[in-house]
């Protein structure tokens, strides 16, 4: 495990694969909504509601992230490559 790293609890682990287990359920569905030829806007109402979904975890990480990790980063001294490390997640969890 990397130094850097305040390890996740149980319950967010569980509560992370539960969500994503949720969103593979939905990505597993719209394979389907192609495979029967349905009508394009439904699927990409539902290729929305997943970008969404996901885009929701990634912030919940990057929040404990920040709330964890960057914090005892900033507490031990080595907070400035903390948070160049964060900026450059920031960066491409945006494009």
């Amino acid at each position: 495990m990397d130094k850097k790293m305040v390890p996740r609890t149980e319950q967010e682990i569980e509560s992370i694969i539960k969500r994503l287990k949720r969103i593979e359920g939905q990505v597993r569905g719209v394979q389907k909504m192609v495979e029967d030829n349905r009508y394009c806007i439904d699927i990409l109402v539902q290729i929305s509601a997943i970008t969404a979904a996901l885009n929701k975890v990634g912030l919940n990480l990057l929040e404990r992230h920040v709330s964890h990790c960057v914090s005892k980063a900033i507490r031990e001294g080595s907070g400035e490559e903390s948070i160049r490390e964060l900026m450059d997640v920031i960066k491409q969890f945006s494009k």
